[in-house]
């Protein structure tokens, strides 16, 4: 994408940026994320359908802020994430600057996360159909059948910890499965210890998943636990009248109205 190596180049000659996050391309014909902090790394930058990762994941990490000032290559499930942390007090206007990408590669710079989150207002987050029809035949299920489904899928994971490392919304220094004093989630990936680890994991998500799929993505089993997210994503849509990420601090759970319905609690 020419107008984005252009504009990274720019930046970096300018110093307006200390460093430029994109996509490179990796190994066995995968993108992955690069860090462009010379002018001339920016004629390494790509981009194209297959630029999954989520790369928001990488502007709370302490050796990538210390650079200083960074510009993030960002589509619309990033510049979620990324407004997402910005009402989490994660990030602002004095350290980020977003090169949005949008639906139809179209490069687009944000003066302000204010006017970014004007644009991405645009778009609600939609479950595709491939997923809805997931959630429909989980739906159907009795308590019996879907309890045996997820302990069949959640028996192999060993514990990994890349859908975490993944997740932008997963951006605490020590987390709660790494205190063994006391220890709040069981260490081995047994059935117990790992479906307290996912359903604990999803919980932390609900009103916060921006349905990225980096977790699943980074799973190297495969294991379908974006499925936990998506069906908290179409509750928030059922009971709350669905979710979109906000800069004004406030999310699904995080605020209370009188008039909300509490049915789901039953």
């Amino acid at each position: 994408m020419d107008d984005l190596r252009k504009r990274a180049r720019e930046l970096l000659e300018i110093r307006a940026v200390n460093v430029v996050i994109g996509y490179e391309q990796g190994t066995s014909g995968r993108k992955r994320a690069f860090f462009a902090e010379k002018p001339e790394d920016a004629e390494k930058l790509v981009f194209d359908s297959t630029c999954i990762q989520n790369l928001a994941s990488y502007v709370t990490k302490r050796e990538i802020r210390d650079k200083g000032k960074i510009a993030i290559t960002a589509t619309l499930p990033v510049m979620r994430s990324i407004i997402q942390l910005a009402s989490e007090h994660q990030v602002d206007d004095n350290n980020l600057l977003v090169l949005g990408i949008t639906s139809e590669s179209r490069l687009i710079e944000f003066s302000n996360l204010a006017e970014m989150e004007t644009f991405v207002h645009q778009y609600q987050i939609e479950i595709d159909a491939r997923h809805r029809e997931k959630l429909e035949k989980l739906e159907k299920m009795t308590p019996a059948e879907r309890w045996k489904f997820w302990i069949d899928e959640l028996t192999p994971c060993f514990k990994c910890y890349a859908c975490r490392a993944a997740c932008p919304m997963c951006y605490c220094q020590r987390c709660t499965v790494d205190f063994n004093q006391p220890q709040w989630i069981p260490v081995p990936s047994h059935q117990l210890g790992n479906l307290e680890w996912h359903i604990m994991r999803a919980v932390h998500l609900a009103g916060r998943c921006v349905d990225c799929d980096a977790c699943y993505n980074a799973c190297p089993l495969g294991i379908p636990l974006n499925l936990l997210t998506k069906k908290m994503v179409e509750d928030a849509k059922s009971h709350f009248g669905g979710y979109q990420p906000v800069l004004n601090g406030e999310h699904l759970m995080s605020t209370y109205k009188p008039d909300d319905k509490d049915n789901f609690i039953e």
